[in-house]
């Protein structure tokens, strides 16, 4: 096995083993809020929605500081902080004693939640441009998978032995994805960044707010989260309006589960097809068929119709992150790689705040169903300006760095 392939294997199994992780504590983040003290219900929910937040603004603010340093010392340095950071933060929790210290914690685990977007740079930065797609949609299995098992693993070890052994656990096992990366994976030389004005954060802000393509799929990527994120905290709402069955939260697993399902069984495929056929004419159309898969989520009358479509949705959705990602590889230099990922990475993270919010205040004002109006619209936007920026003239991102960068001088 080469070394290229052999790192990948490695990395597709400790994303599994990270996102598995992190997703373990999510089923019972409100639950363990009110065994914190003596709570209203409306005192749990503002906290469990600020805590779940808390962990995305600071990875915002972080993500492109860890790209650049990625891109001066190597990736696999980060993914070692990372884990150790996220498996330190998890451990704490178990043991704080009111809201306030486990908000604090939350925002300090944002700080280090980088590993799977950086082990996205990291092999991404040590592909053909040519097989990007199809190699960024396999690693995206492993997140997904991780995403699928996570909750369900955490939600029966929380039954079993309590949140606090939980938190434990959850430690031990992103500590040893960590030890797996120490040991397993071999990363090549590190190509420096030339220490010119060329490669300045400034710069580099500067070119992607004027370079379309680039500007536009960090903004088609926020898109992305903003529609996902903003019927996530209402889905098992809506589900209980959908049955008269009992078991409500599991039903909501399942039909969660579904998109995640679709993703792991297509991502891949549809990387694979936009290696071939074009980047942005896949990204376009897999945002428009998502458009018209949403819509009928909204008038849906039994939870079966929900999860068929929840499964479609997943199908022609998993592609979107992947083939994103692919795009930047094709367009950004290699001595930026890290950098340019980590500021898409925070498009993404603004998209995972702004969705519940918006999502929130929808259906407050209107209902459920007028989220996914909501969400419809917004991959119908991603996709007209996706459909818009392919009918530009072609920019290379090499050109407007320098360019800018002899202005200033």
């Amino acid at each position: 096995m080469s070394n290229q392939k052999h790192n990948f294997m490695i990395i597709l199994i400790s994303n599994f083993i990270v996102a598995s992780s992190i997703t373990m504590i999510m089923p019972f983040l409100s639950l363990y809020i009110e065994t914190l003290g003596d709570f209203s219900e409306s005192y749990v929910q503002q906290w469990a929605g600020l805590t779940f937040g808390a962990t995305f603004v600071t990875a915002l603010i972080m993500s492109p500081v860890w790209g650049r340093v990625a891109d001066k010392y190597g990736y696999k340095p980060i993914m070692i902080i990372n884990c150790f950071g996220i498996a330190t933060s998890i451990f704490l929790m178990g043991y704080v004693n009111n809201v306030e210290q486990f908000f604090v914690l939350r925002l300090l685990m944002g700080i280090v939640t980088g590993f799977i977007p950086t082990s996205m740079a990291f092999i991404s930065k040590h592909t053909p441009k040519n097989t990007a797609g199809k190699t960024l949609g396999t690693l995206q299995m492993g997140s997904v998978g991780g995403t699928l098992f996570g909750p369900v693993i955490g939600g029966a070890l929380a039954d079993q032995v309590g949140f606090n052994y939980t938190f434990i656990f959850t430690a031990i096992t992103i500590s040893i994805a960590a030890l797996i990366i120490i040991f397993a994976v071999h990363e090549p030389n590190i190509i420096r960044k030339e220490k010119n004005s060329v490669y300045s954060r400034k710069n580099i802000i500067w070119t992607i707010f004027h370079h379309r393509l680039i500007l536009n799929v960090m903004l088609v990527a926020s898109l992305i989260q903003i529609g996902n994120f903003s019927i996530q905290p209402l889905l098992s709402l809506y589900v209980a309006q959908l049955t008269t069955s009992g078991q409500v939260a599991l039903l909501a697993g399942i039909t969660f589960s579904a998109t995640g399902v679709g993703t792991l069984l297509f991502s891949r495929y549809f990387g694979r097809l936009a290696d071939h056929v074009g980047y942005e004419k896949v990204l376009m159309v897999l945002l428009f068929i998502s458009c018209i898969i949403i819509i009928p989520q909204a008038f849906v009358t039994s939870l079966w119709q929900l999860m068929i479509l929840r499964f479609l949705l997943g199908i022609f959705s998993g592609g979107l992150i992947p083939i994103t990602t692919a795009l930047i590889r094709k367009e950004a230099p290699i001595e930026i790689q890290g950098e340019i990922m980590g500021y898409n990475q925070s498009f993404r993270f603004l998209g995972n705040i702004v969705g519940p919010v918006l999502g929130g205040i929808i259906s407050g004002f209107a209902s459920i169903s007028a989220v996914f109006y909501l969400t419809s619209l917004l991959f119908l936007i991603a996709s007209i300006m996706v459909f818009i920026t392919r009918k530009l003239p072609k920019q290379y991102m090499e050109d407007i760095l320098v360019e800018h960068s002899l202005a200033q001088k």
